[in-house]
């Protein structure tokens, strides 16, 4: 059956919370400094709890979540700061005229946890992600490579067996879909997993984006065990091992998660 953070949206916040404070903010701190001065926009901010450590640092944010029940629960989750006028949450498409009208220029920071993975035509979007930020403003990115062991986010399924199987997610479509279809999955479920399975993103992939399109790589972390399985799992960060890290699409396999801060060389 799914994990209980899929299903219970406190939880979920605080795991996500935990992880930004522990790992997420101190990436991004060790080659840009974070403080009360900084504009941040989350996208694909969900229930805010990525957002939580760097409203507590002072900073003013942004949070854009296009799930409707998601940014609901951030509104509740973060009421404090929304009153103080510290954080605004968007129920919002960036693409849209009126959010970049809003939006452009406005950040020294974008984050993007858990979100680039599910964006399709990432050509298109990682580049338009610049109209965002200040000048030496920075994009932090952290995601699961598609060929890692849960890259098609299978941890949703129902199916308890389905839920902790690795790598089925990378068969053709026509077979994952039986798959999921034989171990009676939700059609909702199956959806949801068939549309990342169309914009899973690998390692190479992410960096040939970045490079093409003028940004510099400023810091990048690559882990073996993904640091938000302490607070799911008990399990502890552990990053990958280097010649793992140095081997073209054979460490997308290995490799549970990745950081990058990204920065334009325009």
């Amino acid at each position: 059956m799914a994990l209980i953070q899929h299903r219970d949206e406190k939880i979920r916040f605080q795991q996500q919370a935990d992880n930004a404070r522990a790992y997420v903010l101190p990436f991004i701190e060790e080659s840009f400094k974070i403080d009360d001065s900084c504009a941040i926009m989350d996208i694909g901010c969900g229930d805010g709890g990525v957002l939580l450590p760097f409203l507590e640092k002072g900073c003013k944010a942004t949070g854009v979540e296009l799930d409707l029940q998601k940014s609901d629960f951030a509104k509740e989750f973060l009421h404090d700061y929304i009153d103080d006028g510290k954080v605004e949450i968007i129920n919002q498409n960036i693409y849209e005229e009126v959010a970049l009208e809003k939006l452009k220029g406005q950040f020294d920071l974008i984050l993007l946890k858990d979100v680039i993975e599910h964006i399709p035509d990432q050509k298109r979007f990682i580049p338009y992600l610049k109209k965002f930020l200040k000048p030496k403003g920075r994009i932090y990115f952290g995601f699961p490579p598609w060929y890692m062991p849960h890259g098609g986010h299978q941890q949703v399924c129902n199916s308890r067996f389905l839920g902790v199987l690795p790598y089925f997610h990378i068969l053709p479509a026509p077979f994952y879909k039986l798959i999921l279809r034989m171990f009676g999955e939700d059609p909702n479920v199956i959806k949801e997993l068939l549309e990342i399975k169309e914009t899973g993103i690998s390692i190479e992939r992410f960096e040939d984006i970045v490079k093409t399109n003028g940004y510099k790589i400023e810091n990048e972390r690559h882990y073996l065990i993904n640091p938000i399985y302490q607070f799911k799992f008990r399990l502890k960060p552990r990053v990958q091992f280097s010649i793992i890290k140095q081997v073209p699409f054979v460490r997308n396999f290995l490799t549970t998660c990745v950081y990058y801060l990204i920065r334009s060389e325009d």
